[in-house]
């Protein structure tokens, strides 16, 4: 049965948001014949009427493009006043009769609470941290995966030719899966993430280890979100998103400080940032985000409402957004015990 169905993304951009919108509106208009209709910059869009239509044309040659052709924005309905009621009143009146969401914790988090309100939300786990519980793998992730590995490599050559620790800090706020597996590929010498804190002394005697072994340089890898122990997450900016985060950053270059104060060793620090989640897709989150895409309408006509999609050991599943929100996939500490074989 046909049905029209919206697409919004919410939350930062990542590499594969345009593989997913364009599997959706091949499959829904080709297969179920829905009436697909893009919902500008997040729960936004709703709030506010913003809405596209979206048809074979609009989605063709989106496949390779990063960002999203809809816009994001970090907008919390339920910071806003009668947010809820708004976005209910505006899907009825628009003839919106379900809504794919693809988004992190915090835009499915709405998708969970509208749903429970009466909206059909279904999700589309999209976070480059790949940090969302009940998924193995959320696209964009490979991709800043390898962004960062390539940094390492080149940052290699330019470590060892002048005889410094170079660090270099990648996104993950409360996760480290970009810094180990990107530490992993790019042979770094210490790994540090948020699930363990840091030890400034143990991080200067790696350094030590490798001096003595006549290699006088190191690479260094820090997600922003890890902290020394005992201490507290360093901070950028104490203004907070409409979801109540902080901006976090500079652990980088407070290490490259603390290192330079215990050693006698030049440091610099590289911060990647938005450069880890811009451009083109990976194949591998080409891939995952095509075949979420294709899987989330068919939980759409499945009326699997309330949940979203997964991957699990390469096969497609769903997961309740109940079970999902407010949990989060921390490392895999056997990776990091790996990782840890190579440090120093």
């Amino acid at each position: 049965m046909e049905m029209k169905v919206g697409i919004l993304t919410g939350g930062g951009d990542a590499p594969g948001i345009n593989a997913v919108i364009r599997a959706v509106v091949r499959k829904g208009i080709q297969n179920y014949g829905d009436e697909i209709v893009g919902i500008r910059d997040g729960w936004r869009g709703l709030l506010e009427n913003d809405f596209l239509p979206l048809d074979l044309k609009s989605v063709s040659g989106i496949l390779p493009r990063g960002g999203s052709i809809l816009g994001t924005s970090r907008t919390n309905p339920f910071k806003h006043e009668n947010g809820a009621e708004k976005i209910l009143k505006n899907a009825k009146k628009a003839g919106i009769e379900a809504v794919v969401v693809i988004g992190g914790d915090d835009t499915l988090d709405v998708a969970y609470k509208m749903s429970e309100l009466g909206l059909k939300c279904v999700g589309v786990p999209k976070t480059i941290d790949n940090d969302i519980s009940g998924t193995d793998y959320t696209f964009g992730f490979m991709t800043a995966v390898g962004i960062a590995t390539e940094a390492l490599d080149r940052l290699h050559t330019t470590a060892e030719t002048h005889h410094r620790v170079i660090i270099l800090e990648v996104m993950g706020r409360y996760t480290g899966w970009i810094a180990l597996e990107a530490g992993l590929a790019g042979g770094a010498d210490v790994i540090l993430i948020p699930e363990k804190p840091f030890d400034i002394n143990e991080i200067c005697e790696y350094i030590k280890r490798r001096q003595e072994r006549g290699r006088n340089f190191s690479l260094i890898v820090v997600a922003e979100g890890a902290k020394p122990k005992g201490g507290a997450e360093i901070v950028y900016s104490e203004t907070v998103d409409e979801f109540g985060h902080i901006r976090l950053g500079g652990v980088g270059y407070y290490l490259g400080k603390e290192i330079e104060k215990c050693m006698d060793i030049e440091t610099r620090v590289v911060v990647l940032g938005h450069i880890q989640r811009g451009g083109s897709p990976t194949a591998f989150d080409r891939i995952l985000a095509t075949r979420f895409g294709i899987a989330v309408i068919d939980l759409v006509h499945k009326g699997k409402f309330g949940h979203m999609v997964a991957i699990k050991g390469n096969k497609m599943a769903s997961a309740s957004l109940k079970e999902v929100v407010g949990k989060r996939k921390t490392v895999d500490l056997e990776l990091y015990d790996i990782a840890s074989v190579f440090f120093g």
